[in-house]
């Protein structure tokens, strides 16, 4: 790196005072330490990003090193199931279990779920005074007919 020390600023801040002048030489510093500040955190973003890069390259194969135990395990979980199974078949005499691909597949009962959701609770209908019930024509009328007080 470039070794600048107290005497060397000193002759930099003379020739400057010299070249400059007293008067832009505050606004000149200014500038400068805005661009150093500016260049500083420029520097530092683009040492974060390398380790934010470099981290996630560790995680991926992390990742990948796992994934690779968790299949090993799978492949021998299968292996000792398949085993077990053609074990047992021997012991009872029994046919091997069929595969997962030919077991039956599940059908949802088909029921009217849409009505069932939009339905109104009894309580509500009953508060506002819906009718819940139809009533036929001979039912209404003996129901409506108005009653003979007469005794």
């Amino acid at each position: 790196m470039i070794d600048i020390g107290v005497t060397k600023l000193a002759v930099i801040g003379a020739i400057a005072l010299v070249v400059i002048g007293p008067e832009k030489l505050p606004g000149l510093a200014k500038t400068v330490g805005t661009l150093l500040g500016r260049a500083r955190r420029y520097v530092a973003d683009v040492k974060a990003e390398v380790n934010r890069s470099m981290e996630l390259d560790e995680l991926k194969k992390m990742r990948d090193t796992v994934e690779n135990a968790a299949r090993d395990v799978e492949h021998s979980i299968q292996t000792s199931a398949s085993d077990f199974e053609q074990s047992w078949a021997q012991a009872t005499g029994a046919e091997t279990f069929a595969p997962a691909d030919e077991a039956p597949q599940y059908k949802h009962p088909g029921k009217h779920w849409r009505l069932k959701q939009g339905a109104v609770p009894q309580w509500y209908k009953a508060r506002t005074g819906v009718r819940t019930k139809a009533l036929s024509g001979a039912a209404r009328v003996a129901r409506y007919r108005p009653r003979n007080l007469s005794p």
